[in-house]
């Protein structure tokens, strides 16, 4: 702890709540994290928000190459002599938000990354729709973040549906918030991403209206399916009932209750 407070003070770094800048000094967790990564040494790494390094050196010590993507120019001066005399880590200074695998030279690799509120939905939606995705994603994000992503009918959300129907997800273990400096507001968790083929069931042409319905479905939570669909999607409530019926469902249930599979046949059938 002593070591990142040092290179705090000498770079003049006040860490930001915006940025979600909070530093893991909790070593078991760290383990834990790196042992969740499976690392093999002819990994290639992408590690996000690596702030002053303390996940970066790890990762460094295990794989073939730790590309870093950091987006506050003056945390990546401190990253760079945290990390002196690494030779396999590449630090890019950036919003990840604004970058591609491709445009990384990535093909195959895995994502590690301590990532703030802000960005954790659309990140892992941007890496899931990749052309190529990673193989494995190890994040540390908000405790109640995690346990929405995981969650399971029938209390399921729309980015838990949105997360699942690329991927494998669990969480890993649980982080106090006394594992960090400055110490965040809430606990943490560690979970794993592991994406996986698109259901054959739908085609990719269909994915587009396939998160429409989702989306129109999650778009009032409380209301019934037959509600919420008939108005979203601009149909009127027969056509709607009968094609949810036809699919096993009742037009009273919400939409936390279905599966990933109740949404995959409801766009199978459906012309929009």
């Amino acid at each position: 702890m002593e070591s990142i407070r040092k290179i705090i003070k000498k770079y003049g770094i006040t860490p930001s709540r915006q940025l979600g800048q909070n530093f893991l000094i909790d070593k078991n967790v760290l383990r834990k994290i790196i042992k969740a990564a499976d690392l093999k040494a002819d990994d290639i790494v992408l590690e996000i928000g690596p702030g002053i390094g303390s996940i970066t050196k790890e990762l460094a010590k295990r794989t073939k190459e730790v590309i870093a993507v950091e987006k506050d120019p003056k945390m990546t001066e401190a990253l760079k002599e945290n990390i002196k005399g690494t030779k396999n880590v590449k630090i890019l200074t950036g919003d990840i938000l604004k970058f591609k695998p491709s445009d990384l030279g990535l093909q195959t690799f895995k994502v590690v990354a301590n990532i703030p509120y802000y960005l954790t939905s659309h990140l892992i939606r941007k890496l899931l729709e990749a052309k190529n995705p990673p193989e494995l994603m190890v994040l540390v994000v908000q405790k109640e973040v995690a346990q929405r992503i995981c969650a399971k009918a029938p209390k399921m959300n729309l980015l838990a549906v949105s997360v699942q129907f690329y991927a494998q997800v669990k969480i890993v273990s649980y982080v106090s918030k006394n594992s960090f400096l400055p110490k965040p507001r809430v606990d943490s968790a560690i979970i794993k991403i592991k994406p996986r083929p698109l259901p054959s069931a739908l085609p990719k042409s269909d994915l587009n209206k396939f998160f429409r319905i989702l989306k129109t479905g999650f778009s009032q939570p409380r209301k019934q399916l037959l509600n919420s669909l008939s108005q979203g999607l601009n149909m009127d409530k027969e056509t709607i009932r009968t094609w949810l019926l036809e699919n096993g469902i009742q037009p009273s249930q919400r939409p936390e209750s279905l599966k990933i599979e109740d949404w995959i046949n409801l766009t199978r059938c459906c012309k929009l």
